[in-house]
């Protein structure tokens, strides 16, 4: 076939599977928006920023575990996705950006919309290329796609000059399999590894498992719950890996770290063994490392082999595929019991519930925690929820329990306020059989309300709960309890968010106690398209249990009990 390069690049996103992307056209890459009337079967969302498309891809990514793909024009467009980009990468999140750039003959004239994308994306991506010769550009997208796909997976860019999207050649797809003899990710463990961590495992008596966001990445959930089972080991799970383990499980504690339940932090320092995998021991779960887990010994199986041994010295490190790997260690794993460790984990949950504030809280208005967890209640608990960044997405991780996979979306390592929105239009896009919540606060929530015309125009059925406490309320919170309540640049004067939906033609309610959350689910559901829901809630409330940044794992802030004053 004689094809041009924008022809050749959409012929090849149908062989990859697409059949949705993410974008923003502009000058650099007008003749792929041109190509993409041929192509129908791929269908374009016309978001209204670029760093929207990143973030849109992403949520596609995390609830398909497709890969996502976003695609913008050169300069202002391509570097509009660079915070969307190295959310992905933090995360491990596979998507594809195709970027338009200037005609080859103009790189390096600082021509009109020129920015050098490769080298701005370099530090944000797992690879980039910048296309040279038409002849090479059906396999980079191929082997792009691979690269986002496989090992750790993450994003990539491709940036391609406009003249090579308009020359023609006869195109033949590269059938055969990428090869990279520089990336050869290991899936399989060593048997002597595998061999010593069974050992570990079946000596142990107070071990605990530490489940991240590998599990669901490789779809480990099956087996990471038959381990669990089979040895009767606790487990603890990060904030990305939520819904690796139900969190009704007898054997599941909640999630750990910062904002993570006062048993899993308390376990943690308390175990004998550590069984750590998918997770990189990120310092928001870790706390002082000197003072890390200090009586237990160390298993961490990851798919980076970069990861082991970088934060937390380990006495088994396994680079591998999870899933493999797991099934490798059960046939060794004896059946467990750990009945003085679970008895001793009992008495932590019975004296570290607290929850107690949903029945107790007698002040004004509502707490978030309130909103979420009859949330969480009147949808079933089988919503797909995409947060923003802040109090409220503690909160969620906390009052919402997951039972499901990748069903509790969130950006975890770079922690970008304006994820949640966008994200979960990509979500719905990617699951549209999905009930999907938006959860965010006021803050987050109008650094991309843009997208509220994008979700119009898509007529996308996204639900989008606005946790509204008139504060950036994370940041307010560590100005209460550490710079002695100067609240500076936290109080956030807000549009009247009913009427800014009504302007976009956005059906709207707003939520003032209680009684009203079941009616707004009703409501919502009522509506097919996006629906707003304003809940307004305490301004100066405060995420419990908070571990202080460099304090020791278990010298957690807890909520203080009726009569008490917190001390910092």
């Amino acid at each position: 076939m004689l094809l041009s390069g924008s022809e050749i690049v959409m012929e090849c996103l149908l062989r990859e599977g697409v059949d949705v992307m993410f974008g923003y056209p502009g000058g650099a890459i007008l003749p792929t928006y041109d190509a993409m009337t041929k192509y129908p079967q791929i269908h374009h969302v016309l978001v209204r920023h670029e760093q929207g498309a990143s973030h849109m891809a992403d949520g596609y990514a995390r609830a398909t575990g497709k890969v996502g793909v976003c695609i913008a024009t050169s300069g202002p467009g391509a570097t509009n996705l660079v915070t969307g980009l190295a959310t992905a990468m933090m995360d491990s999140v596979p998507v594809v950006a195709i970027t338009g750039q200037v005609p080859r003959p103009a790189i390096g004239t600082d021509a009109f919309q020129e920015t050098d994308v490769t080298g701005v994306t370099l530090p944000v991506t797992k690879h980039n290329y910048l296309v040279s010769d038409i002849h090479e550009l059906a396999y980079t997208i191929k082997e792009a796609f691979h690269v986002a796909r496989s090992g750790r997976q993450g994003p990539v860019l491709i940036d391609i000059p406009k003249d090579i999207q308009n020359e023609k050649i006869d195109f033949v797809y590269p059938e055969y399999d990428v090869v990279l003899p520089g990336y050869q990710p290991n899936l399989v463990a060593d048997a002597e590894d595998v061999a010593a961590a069974c050992r570990l495992i079946n000596e142990a008596e107070r071990p605990l498992i530490l489940a991240g966001h590998g599990i669901l990445m490789s779809g480990a959930t099956t087996q990471l719950r038959e381990l669990a089972e089979r040895g009767q080991i606790p487990v603890t799970l990060t904030l990305l890996g939520k819904g690796g383990l139900p969190e009704d499980h007898p054997l599941s504690l909640g999630m750990m770290g910062m904002h993570g339940t006062a048993t899993s932090n308390n376990a943690i320092q308390n175990a004998d063994l550590l069984i750590a995998l998918g997770m990189r021991f990120d310092d928001r779960v870790t706390g002082n490392l000197k003072t890390y887990a200090p009586n237990a010994k160390k298993i961490h199986v990851d798919i980076d082999p970069s990861e082991l041994n970088k934060n937390v010295k380990v006495d088994v490190g396994i680079a591998g595929d999870l899933r493999t790997v797991i099934d490798q260690l059960l046939p060794g794993v004896e059946a467990g019991a750990h009945q003085a460790w679970m008895g001793q984990i009992r008495e932590w949950q019975e004296d570290c519930d607290e929850r107690d504030i949903l029945k107790t809280y007698n002040g004004e208005g509502m707490l978030a925690a309130q909103v979420i967890n009859d949330l969480w209640h009147h949808t079933g608990g089988e919503a797909l929820t995409v947060t923003d960044v802040g109090q409220h997405q503690m909160i969620e991780a906390q009052y919402y329990p997951h039972r499901r996979p990748s069903t509790m979306l969130t950006s975890g390592g770079l922690g970008t306020m304006g994820f949640g929105f966008p994200a979960a239009i990509g979500a719905k896009f990617g699951k549209p059989e999905e009930e999907v919540w938006a959860i965010v606060g006021d803050g987050g929530f109008q650094m991309t309300m843009c997208e509220l015309a994008t979700a119009v125009q898509e007529r996308i059925n996204v639900n989008i709960a606005i946790i509204n406490n008139g504060f950036l309320g994370m940041v307010r919170q560590w100005q209460e309890m550490f710079y002695e309540e100067r609240y500076h640049a936290t109080p956030m004067v807000s549009p009247d968010f009913c009427k800014l939906a009504e302007a976009f033609g956005i059906p709207a309610m707003r939520v003032t106690n209680r009684e009203q959350v079941a009616e707004s689910v009703e409501f919502a559901r009522s509506v097919d398209g996006p629906v707003l829901i304003e809940y307004v809630v305490q301004k100066e409330d405060i995420v419990y249990p908070m571990v202080p940044t460099g304090a020791d794992l278990d010298k957690m802030i807890r909520r203080p009990k009726p009569g008490e004053v917190q001390t910092v």
